[in-house]
């Protein structure tokens, strides 16, 4: 009997005994108050208290947490501002013109739609060719790769071409079926050049492996100016693009924003990628300066329309021809006897330098065949006269130099792990 006293007993004072409150605090940061508080199970709760900040600035942070990744301006690289604010610009001239040359089909066929109608219907006649885009580019993949800044531009090139033929397609209606088909492949083609490249212009903005939040604030922001743009575009179909002389006037001066806005768009993008110009520039600056280049301070000096423009300062490489062209078969052991534990041949000729990769080789086996040829030019212009022996100096001084050189290229933010050639012309013994 003692014992079961005692067990009510402890049962009775646990029953008094207070519950246990919950553990909670409160935060200031930036005039807001917030309060967290553990629960029972464990979760913590979050509840804000009061926020003194003025009502502009609550609406401008709530802006940038919709479309702006998160940390911004400290997780993006340098331009992302400029690439975002060129973007909308793009996206807003491009939704209007599809309302515009959609509106110019339809009268085209017959029919006489209402504003509504062509915004609606703009999505199905766009949609229809992509998947035959999807084919034609199939086979240009590596070269978006390479290039993707000069495919871009050539996309809105393309868009902007087949929506000129779509808003020009009632001056002959007679023409309707092959002038709305070349339209639509044309913008077809576009969508699928355009999606390609958008990873690594992406990518060349990521700075904490926060690509996925990149990806989906931009996106976000390109859906938002899509709409505005519709709502622009059916208001000027509704008015002065009611007739064909407005539709003449307006569309040209839309295409015109649409091309700059996409141009400024890729000079603000500083991708860390090296491709054959990307490299020979890097080169360049190196052995005339001895300073290497970032991305950001080559952005504004890329070519974005000829980009296989040869470069004195970097030796003049020419990358991408095949084996066959340029090495007889009877000296190709001699050139692969010059540079034995390299994955490149060299072949120094009096106009330019031509260089071929393995089919295994990265960034930094080209940089090296880079440097060389570089190095060699450089040589030749110093002693005004050819030298048997001076691809060997100038391969013993890119020795002596390239441990450091890659070292603070990586550091600049450089991938030096793949060469994108954009050819696929590499060869393996």
């Amino acid at each position: 009997m003692q014992i079961l006293d005692k067990i009510k007993m402890q049962r009775k004072e646990s029953d008094e005994r207070p519950p246990e409150l919950p553990i909670s605090w409160v935060e200031i940061s930036n005039s807001i108050s917030r309060q967290y508080q553990f629960q029972p199970d464990g979760k913590l709760s979050v509840k804000m208290v009061d926020d003194s900040r003025p009502a502009a600035q609550r609406v401008m942070e709530s802006f940038l947490n919709k479309f702006f990744p998160s940390g911004y301006p400290y997780s993006v690289n340098e331009g992302y501002m400029r690439y975002t604010q060129f973007r909308a610009l793009q996206h807003f001239t491009s939704a209007s013109l599809s309302v515009l040359s959609t509106q110019s089909l339809l009268f085209a066929a017959g029919l006489r739609p209402t504003p509504a109608q062509a915004t609606a219907v703009s999505w199905i006649l766009r949609d229809g060719m992509q998947h035959v885009g999807k084919l034609i580019c199939s086979n240009l993949g590596a070269r978006m790769d390479s290039e993707p800044k000069r495919w871009r531009i050539l996309a809105d090139v393309l868009y902007d071409f087949g929506t000129g033929l779509e808003v020009m397609s009632p001056l002959c209606p007679h023409l309707f079926l092959e002038v709305a088909g070349l339209g639509n492949f044309a913008k077809g083609m576009a969508v699928v050049a355009a999606r390609a490249t958008r990873l690594p212009i992406y990518s060349s903005f990521a700075k904490e492996g926060n690509l996925s939040d990149l990806f989906a604030k931009g996106e976000a922001i390109s859906t938002l100016f899509n709409v505005l743009g519709l709502g622009a575009g059916i208001h000027l179909a509704s008015t002065i693009c009611s007739s064909m002389q407005g539709k003449l006037v307006v569309a040209p001066f839309l295409s015109v924003i649409h091309i700059y806005s996409v141009c400024e768009e890729m000079r603000a993008a500083p991708v860390n990628t090296l491709n054959p110009q990307r490299t020979a520039m890097i080169v360049a600056d190196f052995v005339k300066t001895g300073r290497i280049s970032s991305p950001a301070d080559l952005r504004y000096r890329e070519d974005l329309l000829f980009p296989g423009r040869l470069i004195e300062d970097a030796g003049k490489v020419k990358v991408g021809r095949s084996l066959h062209e340029v090495v007889r078969p009877s000296k190709l052991k001699k050139f692969k006897e010059a540079f034995p534990e390299e994955k490149f041949l060299l072949n120094h000729g009096s106009r330019w330098t031509d260089m071929i990769l393995e089919h295994n080789a990265t960034g930094e086996d080209a940089l090296r065949g880079w440097l060389v040829a570089a190095y060699a030019s450089d040589m030749e212009r110093l002693v005004h006269e050819p030298s048997a022996n001076i691809l060997q100096e100038a391969y013993d001084k890119m020795n002596f130099t390239f441990s450091p050189f890659l070292a603070e290229l990586q550091a600049k933010g450089w991938h030096t792990d793949r060469f994108l050639d954009g050819t696929g012309n590499r060869f393996a013994f």
